[in-house]
């Protein structure tokens, strides 16, 4: 897929419609979120969300959570951002907070924006090009999550990973108070820096942000929106930023609630009952399979569903025992039965088995499957004797091994599935539930000695290296450290040379591109097998009654700030 050339993403294509077996669910028809026109009627009132924990930290540039991105949309902009529309179109790249689209130059390294005039921040401070060289600046002082693996293409940008607390990129983003210009320098052609510049992390906040993650403490930002409190263990409001104004309804358009409230706490099934009796909006948590087919046939108008290119997948330790043996993971591909992880989540409309890395339908996808229990590029189901073999021979029979997951039900059960298979085929197995508030951070950090966990991944947008590079590459991996979101801890310099090259083949030939992301998805599973991949999941939205003007991104997905209560 060509980026820099066009900004136009193709090849992942969410169905219109899901017909299940529990039912038929209603899919909105998406359009552009401002393209008829404000309906001021329809303004104000409060839209209730729920979920069962908080998503971890409130900071724009370090939170890594669908949870908060998903929320960010209506709070914060950075200088270009993804489309605020339905359907394909989602994937476009627009201006934002800069007055049009970059002028590139030198053969792809330099990209020229011009910044909008009197923007102002929710705490009211007009943006400058100085909050912008700042913000990219913090990126390396909070330890970005990907700040080692996509914004050291900056020039600058591998001395503020060495050094991230003296990090400066005056020669990578030159800025001019004069002309309001911001000139990006990189090291070399980034194929995909529009896009990496369009999520969350490139948001733009105030120069005298803290260089340190702010927690629970809310960065004003320039949305339609602005966070005004945030406890971790009850809820999370955000409420009109007074001072918006909307300069491109495409990229940050009016929202319709006076106030948006997320609040934390309830069990899911709760959750559901709540929507169901009209005391909630939406629920961001995963339908319980046993409440899929009342909702389907109660609140067939209330339910949307939506094909996902996002993987759940159980990460092994490979630098800690037992995982730390190649045989020991490889028995671990071929034991775990990926059609019983399915049913767990709700059946075969919900979710698919999946033996690679990369999702169906992403740039580079090829259907294969090492682990099976016969040769077939489809999965036919598990290997048990095969998984026992392996785990003998590996000579760690017999180890103990803690899962980690999180503790709603949905992803409890997997990790107490994945604990019986184990205990099946030799191991000691426990499960070690945590609250969603902290797994995702927990199983990142290597001083917690995590050997195995149950995580999903979500695409930032649809290119292989998403997947590939920012999960399973030396630069993805930090050694005690909550932002390692590398968490098998795999460090190949090989696999990351082939990663290189294929990156380099996206700037002239995407096809042969692909085709070589591809092949390292293969080469890591039948060589490294950090992962074991389990499905490829559907998401279920379900709405209060009273709600109105559904939306979906594929980038994003709903829209919370246009859906009508009112």
């Amino acid at each position: 897929m060509s980026r820099l050339k066009s900004m136009k993403r193709m090849g992942v294509i969410l169905s219109s419609m899901a017909v299940c077996s529990f039912g038929i669910i209603a899919v909105s028809t998406s359009s552009p979120a401002g393209a008829s026109g404000y309906q001021s009627q329809h303004a104000g009132g409060t839209l209730h969300l729920d979920a069962t924990a908080a998503g971890g930290t409130l900071d724009p540039q370090v939170n890594y959570t669908l949870q908060y991105w998903q929320l960010y949309q209506a709070t914060y902009d950075g200088l270009v951002s993804f489309q605020k529309v339905g359907g394909d179109p989602s994937f476009d790249v627009v201006p934002d907070l800069a007055t049009a689209m970059p002028k590139v130059t030198n053969a792809g390294k330099t990209y020229t924006f011009t910044l909008r005039k009197g923007i102002k921040f929710s705490d009211g401070k007009t943006v400058t090009v100085a909050d912008v060289l700042a913000s990219f600046q913090r990126l390396f002082k909070v330890s970005n999550p990907n700040a080692g693996s996509w914004y050291n293409d900056i020039v600058g940008g591998p001395a503020c990973v060495t050094t991230p607390a003296t990090c400066k990129l005056t020669s990578g983003v030159v800025v001019n108070a004069a002309t309001n210009s911001v000139v990006f320098n990189l090291i070399a052609p980034d194929s995909e820096f529009l896009d990496q510049l369009s999520v969350p992390f490139g948001s733009i906040i105030p120069a005298n942000t803290p260089a340190k993650d702010e927690g629970d403490t809310p960065i004003p930002g320039t949305g339609a929106y602005a966070f005004t409190s945030y406890n971790p263990n009850s809820a999370l409001i955000m409420k009109r930023n007074k001072f918006f104004k909307v300069w491109s309804a495409a990229a940050q358009p009016k929202g319709y609630p006076d106030e948006i409230d997320m609040t934390f706490g309830l069990p899911v099934e709760s959750e559901v009952t709540a929507v169901a009796n009209g005391q909630a909006d939406w629920i961001f948590d995963p339908i319980p399979a046993d409440r899929l087919s009342e909702i389907s046939t109660k609140y067939a108008t209330q339910v949307h569903v939506h094909t996902l290119t996002a993987d759940w997948y159980a990460p092994m330790n490979v630098n800690i025992a037992p995982f730390n043996n190649l045989r020991a993971r490889q028995a671990v591909n071929y034991a775990l039965n990926k059609n019983s992880l399915v049913k767990l989540y709700g059946g075969p409309q919900l979710a698919v088995p999946t033996c690679t890395i990369l999702p169906p339908g992403f740039p580079g996808y090829v259907k294969s499957c090492a682990y099976n229990s016969k040769s077939s590029s489809t999965y036919a189901g598990p290997d048990l004797k095969k998984a026992k073999a392996l785990v003998k021979a590996s000579g760690t029979f017999g180890a103990k091994v803690a899962v980690v997951a999180q503790n709603d039900p949905v992803d409890l059960s997997v990790g107490e599935y994945i604990q019986g298979v184990l205990n099946q085929i030799g191991y000691k197995a426990t499960v070690k539930p945590l609250s969603q508030n902290i797994e995702f951070s927990y199983i990142q950090n290597t001083n917690n000695k995590v050997q195995i966990s149950v995580t999903q991944w979500f695409q930032d947008y649809p290119a292989a290296s998403d997947f590939l590079k920012v999960l399973l590459s030396c630069s993805g991996f930090h050694k005690a450290s909550d932002n390692s979101i590398n968490i098998s801890g795999l460090c190949s310099p090989s696999i990351d040379a082939k990663m290189a090259t294929a990156e380099t083949l996206e700037l002239t030939n995407q096809t042969a591109a692909n085709k070589l992301w591809g092949q390292i998805d293969q080469t890591i599973m039948t060589t490294e097998a950090p992962w074991v991949p389990l499905f490829n999941p559907k998401l279920v939205d379900f709405v209060g009654k009273r709600v109105g003007n559904y939306q979906f991104s594929l980038q994003f997905y709903m829209y919370v700030d246009q859906l009508w209560v009112k």
